[in-house]
């Protein structure tokens, strides 16, 4: 599920060698499945740990994570960098803002879950975001574009060059192209 480096579970023994004697991590996301899901860790005292969670056990100390953290830390990695000007601790969860599909779901979950995971954290970088609102059945995705994608008048070049060609490359047996139904009405929200 989670994986923590040798540098990052250094780190932690060393944090948690100034706690109370029990102490572990709680490896955690707020608001997952969603946009804006973040991930933490934070100390986990003995009395914190509830009958659910799931231990997964390190050199020296134990993650604790909660049931509804659990699947969307799937293949997550704890990394700990030491630089010349200091130190960094990264928690890379890529199933964070969306649950990992299995290969074998249907085919508008997982291409739901590439635009979720892989699309739509670029577009947000312009306030914008899409959806799967269905898949035809010759394998045409149906989209529906908000936010800073409303009315921005590169929406073509981002559909065609850049959707639709990692979609066509994702699923190459099953979409045969990509198709916008957004009613774009250009305004203050237009990132163009």
């Amino acid at each position: 599920m989670i994986r923590i480096s040798e540098a990052a579970q250094s780190h932690f023994q060393k944090l948690l060698a100034e706690q109370p004697e029990g102490t572990n991590i709680r490896v955690f996301v707020v608001n997952p499945g969603m946009p804006n899901a973040e991930c933490g860790v934070s100390y986990c005292p003995p009395d914190a740990v509830e009958p659910d969670d799931e231990r997964l056990p390190f050199n020296g100390f134990d993650a604790v994570v909660d049931s509804g953290s659990a699947p969307f830390l799937e293949d997550a990695v704890i990394d700990f960098e030491e630089q010349e000007l200091g130190s960094q601790l990264t928690l890379k969860a890529p199933n964070a803002k969306a649950r990992k599909v299995a290969d074998d779901a249907p085919l508008v979950d997982r291409v739901e879950y590439v635009i979720q995971v892989e699309i739509n954290p670029q577009l947000a970088n312009h306030g914008g975001q899409v959806m799967v609102t269905e898949i035809t059945d010759d394998g045409v995705a149906i989209l529906q574009f908000g936010g800073g994608c409303n009315g921005c008048s590169m929406i073509d070049v981002t559909l065609k060059n850049g959707i639709e060609k990692e979609l066509l490359e994702r699923f190459p047996d099953e979409i045969t192209g990509v198709r916008d139904v957004t009613e774009h009405e250009h305004g203050e929200h237009s990132y163009y």
